[in-house]
């Protein structure tokens, strides 16, 4: 039987941090273990997640080391620089570097966000970062910053950091640049702006040296993992990343999530929800629910992941999914698989078509930035409109 058709669009992502996010993931294998730090190792895990149509990639980062638990997997690449590379080597599908605000400063997130959204016409997203812990205190130390914060403290400055960061991306108009070689002017001076923003974390003046982003402002996403975060994201977010193990909690959260938006002066339409997917994918459940009892035999420990977790067919997860998606629980997923060489293939190749058939899912990209491949229209530049 056919399932029902709906306007909305369900959208899909996939982190590809680590060997997967299972911590066991790298001991496994084929997992490439040897080649952790190799970015065409990336760039062959995008190209997998493009042929998808997947909307968007999420790299992860970080001040510190991984948590220790049992893993020993230690190490990441610097999560912006690498979608900097990757941003001209791929086509369509967004990329969504994690970075941190609690140990850097607006006008860098701002340029570094920039600079990806321009070399790859327009596919930047920016996950947004922040810390409580000790290990990233201890370990910025080194450049300056202060001690550990609050998660309070660490989500009020995360906050004003979107702030200033947006009004940096707005500081150039779109049309700033004249390019004349006739009267050798570059640019409108009339048309770059001084942020003057000071607030309570930062003080910026702007204007940035960069040009305003293609997009007008890079989509922001949002992890809500505490009451800070979700009243953060419902403000500020773009995209909202939530955990939940069932669909009525998803469900509650993406409607408490839009009520909070309207609250805030939004448009509910404006956001876009999607949960976090666990998944141990398999050609049936019982070699799916082997190999997670092998990556639990290497780690040691239950995977816990708070969220929703998948162990079996392909089938199946598309069904969850489309579970999911059609009463309206989550506009879509974020799929964490446990080993990215086993498991994104699976969801490529697998529930992708699946989905398709269902006519719930694109086979082509809408167009060239992720603002179009989530449905998010291009921001008004604030100091144009009121020029």
């Amino acid at each position: 039987m056919a399932r029902p058709t709906s306007p909305r669009p369900l959208h899909l992502g996939v982190d590809l941090s680590d060997a997967g996010a299972h911590p066991a993931a790298w001991r496994t294998h084929g997992s490439q273990a040897q080649r952790l730090f190799d970015a065409e190792r990336l760039q062959q895990l995008v190209d997998t997640a493009q042929r998808g149509t997947l909307d968007l990639v999420v790299i992860d980062d970080s001040f510190s080391l991984q948590p220790t638990r049992t893993t020993t997997l230690r190490g990441r690449l610097d999560a912006a620089l690498v979608a900097a590379r990757l941003a001209p080597r791929s086509r369509g599908i967004g990329l969504v570097p994690t970075v941190a605000t609690t140990h850097t400063e607006p006008f860098h997130v701002s340029k570094a966000i920039a600079t990806i959204d321009h070399v790859s016409g327009g596919r930047a997203g920016w996950q947004l970062g922040w810390s409580a812990d000790d290990d990233d205190a201890r370990d910025t130390a080194h450049f300056g910053r202060r001690p550990a914060v609050s998660e309070a403290a660490a989500v009020a400055e995360a906050e004003e950091a979107v702030r200033a960061v947006a009004a940096l991306w707005d500081s150039w108009e779109d049309d700033a640049e004249i390019r004349d070689e006739a009267t050798h002017r570059f640019v409108d001076r009339s048309k770059l702006h001084y942020v003057e923003h000071d607030g309570v974390h930062f003080a910026v003046k702007g204007p940035s040296i960069t040009p305003r982003p293609p997009q007008g402002r890079p989509p922001v996403v949002v992890r809500v993992r505490s009451d800070e975060s979700f009243g953060l994201a419902a403000r500020h977010a773009d995209v909202v990343r939530i955990s939940a193990t069932t669909r009525d909690e998803a469900l509650d959260l993406r409607l408490r999530l839009r009520a909070a938006a309207v609250a805030a002066g939004r448009e509910p339409g404006d956001l876009r929800v999607l949960a976090d997917a666990f998944a141990v994918t398999g050609p049936d459940e019982a070699s799916a629910r082997a190999r997670l009892d092998l990556l639990t035999e290497l780690d040691g420990v239950r995977w816990d992941t708070d969220s929703l977790t998948h162990v079996g067919t392909a089938r199946k997860l598309t069904d969850t999914f489309l579970d999911w998606w059609e009463i309206g629980a989550v506009d879509g997923f974020v799929v964490r698989p446990s080993s990215l060489h086993t498991d994104l293939d699976a969801l490529v190749d697998g529930v992708v078509p699946m989905l398709r058939t269902a006519r719930a899912f694109r086979e082509h990209y809408a167009g060239p930035t992720l603002r179009d491949q989530l449905g998010l229209a291009r921001p008004a530049n604030r100091f144009a409109a009121i020029a």
